[in-house]
């Protein structure tokens, strides 16, 4: 009689259907790992992207910002540089307009200032600023008095008004005594005139 081993038969059926599922099941786990692995890569490269063009877009807007306040401050040191030559041109016209009005001044006020029976022969400045020298002829010393009080009541020539010299001449005919004076003047611009004295003597009146 002849006996067929049908156990080992079966165990090797069951053995064959064991690794076959561990083989399904680690295949089944690497797929999973790896499509996990490839998810979370994507999620990755997806964030990095978009991060980079929001790095991206605030970079340009930083620029654009930049670019605009560059212009603007651009405008602001040019606006600077013109407000600073207007300003020198100002001050410069202003200057030659003082400087221009100054002789005016000054030749006016001797004018006013001069009394009666007292005349110029000259009128020079002097190496210092705004120093003149005048000269003339009158008929007495007491009139030169009066010319200097009038010039340093008129509030145009700083005090004390210096008279350099006096010497009495007889010229003409008849021969008469008249008498040559030299001032020295400290002409002063009308923006800094100090103002008339309250005692100065008033000006001669013809």
């Amino acid at each position: 009689m002849i006996r067929i081993n049908l156990l080992g038969v079966e165990r090797a059926k069951v053995k064959k259907k064991v690794a076959f599922q561990v083989g399904q099941k680690l295949t089944l786990g690497c797929s999973l790992i790896l499509i996990v692995t490839v998810l979370g890569i994507g999620w990755r490269y997806w964030a990095l992207t978009k991060e980079s063009s929001n790095l991206d877009a605030e970079l340009a807007k930083a620029q654009a910002e930049s670019a605009r306040l560059h212009s603007i401050i651009t405008q602001v040191q040019s606006f600077e540089q013109r407000k600073a030559q207007l300003q020198q041109r100002v001050t410069l016209i202003e200057q030659l307009r003082k400087e221009q009005t100054g002789p005016v001044h000054m030749l006016d006020q001797i004018s006013r200032s001069l009394p009666p029976m007292l005349w110029l022969t000259d009128l020079k400045e002097t190496v210092n600023a705004n120093e003149v020298v005048i000269e003339g002829r009158c008929l007495n010393e007491t009139i030169v008095t009066d010319f200097v009080a009038n010039l340093e009541a008129s509030g145009y020539f700083k005090r004390p008004i210096e008279i350099a010299g006096t010497v009495t001449e007889t010229t003409g005919t008849p021969p008469m005594d008249v008498v040559k004076f030299t001032l020295k003047a400290m002409f002063q611009q009308p923006g800094d005139a100090a103002k008339p004295a309250p005692d100065a003597k008033p000006r001669a009146t013809n």
